[in-house]
């Protein structure tokens, strides 16, 4: 995940770019410092080192990135792209900087060949490579990411479109937020016993009364702020301020709006929160929206914490969806209330007998445990569905680990295609790409029908209308039927 240094020095780095006519892949970059501070402890840039871009090229890359060998040019391409802005940031001292270089060449003729060696591939890398990075790093149930056109306002009717669980702060943190308010130092909230019943009728006079331009300082704006807050609201995510500008300039038509004093303005009043660059509705304005939608009789889920639950309650709420940020930080919270070793025996008890889907969150889960859960994960490798997974997780911490035999290696590889299965066929034509790709060769489709695995003839299915290679395709809609008669019988 991409946090708050990631993305200034990705931002910094396109700046440096377009400064020097130098042309920059920021996604690339991105990926390199997402996982130098997932696994590498970097926590800023300052934090790289030549021995940094060893393991991220040649042990971290290889485990994580489906990317077929001869992209590992452009990976290290961006890599010292990287190092050059390194360089005139002046945050890396000279001498490192010259040994990251020194270090980048050795890199670059072994790169391919670790990306080649399925003996390298963690547990969340298909054997063949074939469900797509996308999938791979978010197989938790989560939105694309992808932010609507703000300008497209949702119907009026409120019960149109069902509302997304969000996750209500407690009571007492609510109470503590609204303490902090400007707004309220100056127009207090009336008295009694329950400031936010009170903070909700406040809110709610927002929502549906003229309020003249009390608010944002324009009553067109003020008249377009339930729209806003409902988009807010069913994103559940921060959204980039010149979003939010593009809107209300739709709202203001030929009037112009001074963008940051009314988002000031919606910040002063305790109903935005900016966080640089982006703008999220505060925890008491989703509180109060939430029980604004109640009044009108409308259903507002509210998401549990799945932080507080056990492994299968953590898996269920992670399969229904949830934005990226709220999904790592409960998977975060749960893996730090538990040691290493009980957190994955949790997980992996409840991944036993379980849909490929659910298991395949709880195996990216465990695959974040370092080698202090070793005797726990290696309890599961009588366990049929998820000795092959468990091996995996063993070779790839350089522990001791039998070897895969053909069946397993067969069978792994139709539970990660299963995996990939819902991404699949939400976006076909990616998976296409990733199976043109890096798609299982002809002599494992055709052994695969002989699996012994619950999915097997969707996963066939799915091959056989998804491999752009015609012979490839058809030796799949054939396996596919061996497999429905073998069940048959």
């Amino acid at each position: 995940m991409s946090i708050e240094w990631v993305n200034q020095a990705i931002d910094d780095l396109r700046a440096w770019g377009r400064a020097r006519e130098v042309e920059v892949d920021a996604d690339e970059v991105r990926l390199l410092c997402d996982y130098a501070s997932d696994y590498l402890n970097v926590n800023e840039l300052g934090d790289f080192t030549p021995e940094t871009f060893e393991e991220l090229l040649l042990s971290i890359y290889p485990r994580k990135v489906i990317a077929p060998p001869e992209s590992a040019q452009e990976t290290i391409a961006a890599a010292r792209t990287f190092v050059d802005y390194l360089s005139e940031d002046r945050r890396v001292s000279w001498a490192k900087v010259q040994s990251m270089r020194e270090r980048l060449d050795d890199i670059a003729p072994r790169m391919p060949e670790a990306l080649a060696d399925t003996a390298n591939f963690g547990m969340a890398k298909s054997l063949f490579s074939s469900i797509g990075p996308e999938s791979l790093e978010q197989s938790i149930a989560i939105p694309s990411g992808e932010l609507p056109d703000l300008g497209e306002a949702p119907c009026d009717c409120p019960g149109c479109a069902p509302l997304p669980a969000v996750r209500l702060a407690a009571p007492e943190d609510l109470i503590a937020a609204l303490a902090t308010v400007p707004m309220l130092a100056v127009e207090p909230l009336p008295g009694g016993d329950d400031p936010l019943s009170a903070w909700a009728a406040r809110v709610a006079r927002v929502l549906d009364q003229d309020t003249g331009g009390a608010i944002t300082g324009s009553a067109e704006l003020d008249e377009g702020l339930y729209d806003l807050f409902d988009m807010l609201y069913r994103l559940q995510v921060r959204v980039p301020v010149t979003v939010i500008g593009d809107y209300l300039d739709e709202i203001a038509g030929d009037g112009e709006i001074d963008l940051p004093a009314v988002l000031g303005r919606l910040e002063w009043s305790g109903l935005l929160r900016l966080t640089g660059d982006d703008a999220e509705l505060t925890p008491p304005a989703v509180w109060a929206l939430r029980e604004h939608y109640l009044s009108l009789g409308v259903e507002a889920p509210e998401a549990p914490d799945l932080a507080e639950g056990d492994a299968r309650g953590l898996i269920e709420g992670l399969l229904e969806g949830m934005p990226t940020e709220l999904a790592e930080d409960d998977i975060t919270r749960w893996l730090d209330g538990r040691v290493p070793g009980e957190a994955a025996a949790e997980l992996l008890s409840a991944a036993s007998g379980a849909p490929a889907v659910a298991r395949g969150i709880a195996i990216t889960i465990v695959d974040r445990l370092g080698r202090e859960a070793e005797g726990e994960i290696r309890d599961y490798l009588d366990d049929q569905e998820l000795r092959p997974h468990v091996i995996h997780w063993l070779a790839a911490r350089g522990l001791p680990a039998p070897p895969l035999t053909q069946e397993e290696m067969l069978w792994v590889s139709v539970d990660m295609l299963a995996l990939a299965m819902p991404a699949a066929d939400e976006d076909p034509e990616i998976f296409a790409e990733n199976m043109a790709a890096s798609g299982p060769p002809a002599h494992l489709i055709e052994e695969m029908w002989r699996v012994d695995h619950p999915d097997v003839v969707e996963v066939l299915e799915l091959l056989g209308r998804s491999i752009p290679d015609g012979t490839l395709a058809k030796a799949a809609r054939k396996a596919a039927f061996k497999a429905r008669s073998r069940a048959i019988r």
